[in-house]
C-alpha cells in the first residue's frame, strides 16, 4: 500500500509505520460504508478548511 500527504500542496515525508497507519484507518473507514467492497483499487480523500 502506498500513501502519500500533501498540506497545502506540499508533500510531506511518511515513514514506513506512518503510512502503514494512515493506509489503514483510511481502508477502515471506506469499506465499512455501504456501496464500498473489498475489491477497491485506489482511495482518495481530500480535506479542506
Amino acid at each position: 500500500m502506498e500513501v502519500s500527504l500533501k498540506v497545502d500542496g506540499k508533500a510531506i515525508d511518511l515513514n514506513a509505520f506512518t503510512q502503514e497507519f494512515i493506509g489503514n484507518v483510511a481502508v477502515a473507514m471506506a469499506e465499512s460504508l455501504r456501496g464500498v467492497g473489498q475489491d477497491w483499487k485506489g482511495i482518495e480523500i481530500r480535506i479542506e478548511k
